[in-house]
């Protein structure tokens, strides 16, 4: 009898199917009890959302047990809508319980983050993390490539946390674990920037926390110049290529200071030929631009077209076995092959036709105002990196040594 008045007096644990941040979880509700809440969270392992307000877990069969072993004699457990859900999930019918939404847009970047849990050693105490990123990073239309950034970066942090949770850590533990990152692993500071930038971002913008980052100091970047190609390294390389598409590309490149991205992008439509110019459409920063279409870059672009078979339909330049745009790993390799062909040692990749383009134009007197918007700088800091490459102001200053040795009687 005593047995029955204290089931009588138990609490009712309610779990349901949940979507939460694109993952199957087992929504837990009730009544807040700190008994409960310390039960739950230290013994079945939930996380407590803010956004569902109730604890929840990964919908696995061996969290299911946890739960049950968990609340045994302290907890009536009601299972009625999970069992619901996971019956018409096995007939293969509709369910509206949880609500799956996979849009084909981001279609790649949610695939890249299914693979980095997948294929890494991230625990499923951590498994919501990445996927709770990915559909934030996705709202807020950041790009691919910062998308998969921020997602490797926060993988290596969950991969070293084992079955910590994620969610709990404080400020001075993040500090230790970036300055663990630069004294232990010995990563640069630029890799620092943007794993700090990945954390910060999930964080504030996905755990809602308070801005706590500014605490956190930023490590110097060091001061890197632009690496550049000369004209003769230019001549060099181009010469080295045979086939007509890969000299296009690269002829492109460096004509219009193209990014790589930017290259493999380009559509025929965007060449204007009655206004000399080529429409760069979305490029970094989500920013269009139009720049200048060289006279003899559209003779060779036409020629390319009437030749090359099978003749590019949409992108200028498509691959061959997908009538896509081509990858940009394609084109980095396309450059690496002919710089080795033509003996060019220095350690530069396809982005230096970039560089060699603002860096001749600045040796030819062209304004560094004009070069910033040719190359889609938001700011002009950006393109005064260039000042210290451009021969054109450096040219006509004479070292003293050359003055002393002029007027005075020195030895050699």
């Amino acid at each position: 009898m005593k047995n029955y008045f204290l089931y009588l007096l138990m609490e009712t644990v309610t779990l349901k199917a949940l979507l939460h941040r694109r993952l199957e979880c087992i929504g837990i509700y009730f009544n807040n009890l700190t008994p409960l809440n310390n039960i739950i969270q230290k013994e079945a392992g939930a996380t407590w959302s803010k956004l569902q307000q109730c604890w929840y877990v990964p919908l696995t069969q061996k969290n299911y047990f946890k739960i049950q072993y968990a609340l045994k004699n302290k907890a009536i457990i009601n299972n009625s809508n999970l069992s619901k859900y996971l019956h018409n999930k096995k007939e293969g019918k509709e369910n509206q319980t949880a609500i799956r939404l996979k849009p084909a847009a981001i279609k790649e970047t949610t695939n890249l983050a299914n693979s980095i849990y997948k294929n890494s050693t991230i625990q499923p105490v951590n498994s919501h993390v990445l996927l709770a990123m990915h559909e934030r990073l996705v709202l807020m239309a950041y790009s691919p490539s910062t998308i998969r950034t921020y997602l490797n970066e926060t993988s290596q942090l969950l991969q070293l946390l084992q079955n910590k949770l994620a969610d709990e850590l404080d400020s001075d533990q993040l500090k230790r674990y970036l300055v663990f990152c630069l004294e232990k692993l010995g990563i640069k500071e630029n890799t620092l920037h943007s794993r700090m930038n990945a954390l910060k971002f999930y964080y504030e913008q996905v755990l809602g926390r308070e801005k706590f980052f500014w605490e956190i100091p930023r490590p110097k970047k060091p001061y890197l110049l632009p690496k550049l190609l000369n004209e003769e390294e230019l001549r060099k390389l181009f010469n080295a290529l045979t086939n007509k598409k890969h000299k296009a590309m690269l002829f492109t490149a460096y004509s219009a200071g193209l990014r790589v991205s930017e290259i493999v992008a380009l559509k025929i439509a965007d060449i204007d030929s009655k206004r000399m110019q080529i429409f760069i459409h979305r490029a970094k920063g989500k920013k269009d631009r139009y720049v200048n279409l060289s006279p003899v870059l559209l003779d060779i672009l036409r020629s390319y077209i009437k030749e090359y078979k099978p003749a590019p339909r949409k992108y200028l330049f498509e691959s061959e076995r997908s009538l896509e745009a081509y990858p940009t790993r394609t084109v980095q390799q396309i450059f690496t092959n002919a710089k080795i062909k033509a003996g060019i040692k220095k350690e530069v990749g396809v982005h230096s036709l970039r560089h060699s383009f603002a860096t001749h134009l600045l040796d030819k007197g062209t304004d560094i105002k004009y070069i910033k918007e040719l190359l889609g700088h938001f700011s002009i800091k950006t393109t005064e990196r260039y000042l210290h490459l451009s021969k054109k102001q450096l040219i006509n200053i004479a070292s003293p040594f050359d003055d002393l040795w002029k007027t005075e009687s020195i030895d050699w």
